[in-house]
């Protein structure tokens, strides 16, 4: 059950990432050309905005997680962590945000029209700033969890965006030290948990719901997970999960023997 202290950080969070995004989108649509000083532009006017927002939600993440690790104890702050873009993709934001205009242009010259190339920039653009609102959280998170002590931390489904990747890892404990696994799209909350940490299911009703769903849909449990895995066996839902390493920007979270989707 989500406490108003959840609710008020989810609330916070959602305005930064959407009053930037659509700031994003605004501006990339009112461009008019998409040359080199339009480049220029785009990143001398975007980039701030981005920035700050990332700092924002670092600032959020910070305090939502020293408030519920202390349980009414004393609330341990520290630093808030660098969530620069070049801090968080080891990429200067100048040259990240020039991404957007080369697939623009890497689109035209495979012969797409000018109103596709534009929009495949656009999507390109959106996910920049997207990905890097997941890192600002996962980055902050992990250096608040470090320092609260606490021995690990939950995925938490905010009820928006959840696909069934984030639904099934949501019923795992993630340990301490680790970086909360993104993917497309997903705007999880982070909430820190302690308890025994060899247990990996902490959620085992969703968990039992998920196997509940899957029997109603197919007539028939399926403990091994074959029918969502083209017929193998494994041991449980979970093990469809896979978290591969992004040389850019760490660890995302894919299903198993599916090609990865590339966070840009």
């Amino acid at each position: 059950m989500a406490t108003r202290l959840d609710l008020n950080y989810d609330a916070q969070v959602l305005a930064v990432r959407k009053r930037v995004t659509d700031y994003a989108r605004r501006y990339w649509a009112g461009l008019g050309s998409w040359r080199d000083e339009d480049a220029e532009r785009l990143i001398a006017a975007l980039v701030p905005r981005v920035e700050a927002g990332q700092a924002r939600i670092a600032q959020l993440t910070d305090a939502y997680i020293a408030r519920v690790a202390a349980e009414g104890g004393p609330i341990v702050r520290g630093p808030v962590a660098d969530v620069s873009t070049e801090a968080l993709r080891g990429v200067p934001a100048e040259d990240a945000y020039q991404r957007p205009f080369v697939e623009m242009r890497t689109k035209l010259s495979e012969g797409s029209t000018v109103s596709s190339a534009v929009a495949a920039g656009g999507a390109r653009l959106l996910s920049l700033v997207a990905t890097g609102q997941q890192l600002a959280k996962t980055h902050s998170a992990r250096e608040a969890i470090d320092r609260s002590g606490a021995a690990g931390f939950e995925r938490v489904l905010t009820g928006r965006e959840n696909c069934s990747l984030c639904v099934i890892a949501s019923t795992q404990r993630y340990h301490r030290g680790n970086l909360l696994p993104i993917h497309p799209g997903c705007d999880c909350q982070i909430r820190p948990i302690n308890g025994d940490p060899d247990e990996q299911i902490i959620n085992p009703e969703r968990l039992e719901s998920i196997h509940d769903a899957i029997t109603n849909e197919f007539g028939a449990s399926d403990r091994s997970a074959r029918y969502i895995d083209g017929g193998k066996d494994r041991g449980d839902y979970t093990d469809l999960l896979v978290t591969y390493n992004h040389s850019e920007i760490g660890p995302v979270l894919s299903w198993r023997d599916q090609h990865h989707t590339i966070l840009r």
